[in-house]
């Protein structure tokens, strides 16, 4: 039987390297249990057979066993018989030599019998330490596949927390306000420039002006200290 190749095939490595190499370890892992519990529901199958067969082998054996006892006992019978001149010596004598004729030909049955019957408890027994094994293996795998899938859940959670820190999601949160950061960056140089244009626009005069500090505010005031200073006067 090949009960063991898939178990072989599934086990060649630890849970925790399986998570590293196959692509989807989880179903490949369900896919696994699933055909270990069909090997486990043949193998059940195989044992209640073989185990049903040791068991009328051996019936079989306590059977002939008996029926060669009773011949032996129907010998003894005759011979008893005869000594009673119940029965004629001689004939008393063949049928008693044909009973343990039969007898023999029974004990020889039951001791092949015997060896069938030890033959298939054998079997029985090799098989019923398979399904020991396969029930041992589906009940580890199935509590390594439970872990298997708390620890995916846990990775893929802990895979987007730091997917999200590390700013990678374009769709989160801190990649906007980073766009918005940027925008408004882009708005103030902008502003920026359009003063330095600005201010390269004014003409010689007004630079000359500004330079020696005069305005036509400036102006206006010197011409009115000079009208009141002229009023006093009069």
């Amino acid at each position: 039987m090949n009960i063991f190749k898939r178990i072989f095939r599934i086990g060649q490595a630890e849970i925790h390297s399986v998570v590293e190499k196959m692509e989807d370890p989880i179903k490949m892992t369900e896919q696994g249990i699933r055909e270990m519990k069909t090997d486990l529901d043949e193998s059940l199958e195989a044992y209640a057979k073989v185990k049903a067969l040791a068991i009328r082998t051996q019936n079989n054996v306590e059977s002939k066993g008996s029926e060669a006892k009773e011949f032996e006992n129907k010998a003894v019978l005759l011979l008893e018989k005869a000594q009673r001149n119940e029965l004629e010596v001689e004939k008393a004598e063949e049928l008693a030599k044909e009973a343990l004729v039969l007898k023999k030909q029974l004990l020889s049955e039951v001791d092949e019998l015997k060896n069938q019957a030890t033959a298939h408890q054998n079997s029985a027994n090799e098989l019923q330490k398979n399904v020991e094994v396969l029930k041992f293996n589906i009940s580890k795998w199935e509590a390594e596949l439970n872990t298997l899938k708390a620890r995916v859940k846990v990775s893929d959670a802990t895979k987007l927390v730091n997917k999200q820190m590390a700013k990678i999601d374009s769709n989160s949160t801190i990649s906007m306000l980073e766009r918005m950061k940027e925008k408004v960056e882009e708005d103030e140089a902008l502003s920026k420039a359009y003063g330095e244009i600005a201010l390269s626009n004014k003409s010689v005069v007004d630079e000359i002006n500004q330079a020696i500090g005069k305005d036509d505010v400036s102006n206006e005031l010197e011409e009115l200290k000079k009208k009141i200073n002229t009023n006093e006067k009069i």
